[in-house]
């Protein structure tokens, strides 16, 4: 009996220390069926990392409830907690979701330069005028003017004017980064629903509840796809206690 006993357990400490042996995980990212190249795999349990290569292939040691992050800068991350169940499928397919474009603000001035000189009608007046007043027609003396000439005076009062608007006129500041605004660009629905398990309710809710935490500004000072990622980690584990 005590034989046997002994035989049990031995097997079980055998089956527990190859679980967790490290094995090599092999795998493919891909966004809409298309693979990406050089996306960054991260172990982040066991701060070892790796990239992807052309054909969006990788191979990573793991273990099971190993974290494994998926980096990309113009896709939202990717997260994949390993189970001994991809472990012994060892050909796992993870897909990214690209980020929607974000345009930076374009400030568009509308510059209407005003008009320089006389209607039409008051120029064919005054070239009347001229051309009857005109000395030369009787005397063909030149008297120092310039017939139809241009009005300098009003070009230069009509420049001076136009620039010292655009000086007034104060330009629009660019939109400041804010911790929702963070939060959206790196982080899809995905995360906080089947990471974070949150409904739409409890995400606005926990969204407030982490920038009321002076750490959130920290993060916008110093933008850290980890460090914020961690950060929200944290503030589940406590959202969740709170509830």
């Amino acid at each position: 009996m005590r034989v046997k006993l002994l035989t049990t357990i031995s097997f079980f400490t055998y089956q527990l220390s190859i679980s967790q042996t490290e094995k090599l995980l092999q795998g493919k990212v891909l966004s809409q069926k298309i693979p990406l190249n050089k996306v960054e795999v991260i172990n982040k349990t066991a701060k070892t990392s790796t990239r992807t290569n052309e054909l969006g292939e990788f191979s990573i040691l793991v273990r099971p409830q190993d974290s494994v992050l998926f980096f990309s800068k113009d896709y939202f991350f990717g997260r994949l907690k390993i189970s001994q169940e991809n472990i012994d499928k060892n050909n796992i397919i993870v897909n990214m979701i690209l980020r929607p474009e974000e345009l930076e603000e374009v400030l568009i001035t509308t510059i209407k330069f005003p008009h320089v000189g006389p209607s039409q009608e008051v120029s064919d007046s005054i070239a009347l005028i001229k051309a009857s007043s005109d000395l030369r027609k009787y005397t063909g003396v030149y008297d120092g003017t310039i017939a139809n000439g241009m009005n300098f005076g009003a070009i230069g009062s009509g420049f001076l004017g136009l620039l010292k608007k655009e000086k007034e006129e104060p330009k629009k500041k660019a939109p400041e980064m804010n911790f929702r605004k963070l939060i959206a660009k790196n982080f899809s629905e995905d995360f906080f629903t089947k990471d974070l398990k949150l409904n739409s309710e409890e995400k606005e809710l926990f969204l407030q509840f982490c920038e009321a935490d002076t750490r959130s500004q920290t993060l916008l000072e110093n933008p850290n796809i980890l460090a914020t990622m961690e950060f929200l980690y944290a503030k589940n584990d406590e959202f969740k206690k709170l509830k």
